[in-house]
């Protein structure tokens, strides 16, 4: 157990930010997870959340040595496609989620000595640019922007099969199933199912391996929406454990979905804020997953 005293100059700062400053082997990583199991208490009252101390409070952190100096795990390598004050563009990798305990967002959070916010998410065995917010005003923004769809994503998708049109724009209705943590899509409109929408694009199709590649662009933006889709309609992703085909997988030795987010633009047609310098930005990924 650790006790710290919070003095004038740590008057107002957050719990996160002192405890940082105080310990600087700790990682933010391990003070929400701290926080989670209510392992910290300020004036001997447990908290579960990031609060703001003040000067006289006593400060009581249960952790042990070995959690506390565990290593960062922002020394997992991340690769960064933009950050100014109010966002951070990052290339996620495959295998990672993006919320949670050793997640993308734990890891920039280590990184940036900062807590950041996810405004949007990626399966866990999706790669790609994947949006955070660096204070809650950016946060707020971005959410109301991806809901009402100002912000364009694309997709990149290796895929089992070659779709007679080239290009198409699927409507469909998709319903989650929480407890199974799967999605079923369905032609026509049926009870608790939400409305989706999603076009693509051939890019290349190789007929020896009866594969093809494709741009895929999310109109609306539901879970496993792509993967489910593109299963649906007889041409799912090589990889996919999900919704794809296992004798597939096997075949092409993969494992995880041939699928990776590499290109966002910011359409924004209405105020934007502190973010409006955003405006028409567009990033896309230089080098593109080879699933060959």
């Amino acid at each position: 157990m650790k006790e710290i005293l919070i003095n004038k100059e740590n008057d107002g700062k957050k719990l996160n930010t002192v405890l940082l400053k105080e310990f600087p082997a700790l990682s933010l990583n391990a003070i929400y997870k701290a926080l989670r199991k209510k392992d910290i208490r300020v004036n001997n009252v447990k908290i579960n959340e990031n609060i703001t101390l003040h000067a006289g409070d006593l400060l009581k952190v249960f952790i042990t040595d070995d959690i506390l100096f565990e290593e960062k795990s922002s020394k997992i390598n991340i690769n960064i496609i933009y950050e100014d004050n109010n966002i951070i563009l990052v290339n996620k990798p495959v295998g990672i989620e993006v919320t949670g305990e050793n997640s993308l967002t734990s890891i920039l959070s280590d990184m940036l000595q900062k807590e950041v916010f996810p405004c949007h998410r990626l399966d866990r065995n999706t790669s790609g640019l994947t949006l955070f917010a660096k204070n809650n005003e950016a946060q707020d923004i971005l959410f109301n922007k991806f809901k009402s769809h100002e912000i364009e994503k694309h997709y990149i998708a290796r895929v089992y099969g070659i779709p007679k049109n080239k290009h198409s724009t699927l409507n469909a209705y998709l319903f989650k199933d929480n407890k199974k943590s799967i999605v079923y899509i369905s032609d026509i409109p049926k009870k608790g199912y939400q409305n989706i929408i999603t076009e693509y694009k051939i890019l290349s199709v190789d007929k020896k391996s009866n594969t093809s590649i494709l741009e895929v662009i999310l109109h609306t933006g539901r879970t496993h929406q792509i993967r489910a889709h593109l299963a649906h309609i007889g041409y799912p992703i090589i990889g996919d454990g999900k919704y794809g085909i296992n004798s597939v997988n096997k075949n092409f030795g993969c494992k995880t979905q041939n699928l990776q987010s590499y290109y966002m633009k910011f359409n924004f047609t209405t105020d934007s804020g502190i973010l409006n310098y955003l405006k028409k930005k567009e990033f896309k990924l230089e080098k593109i997953d080879s699933w060959e």
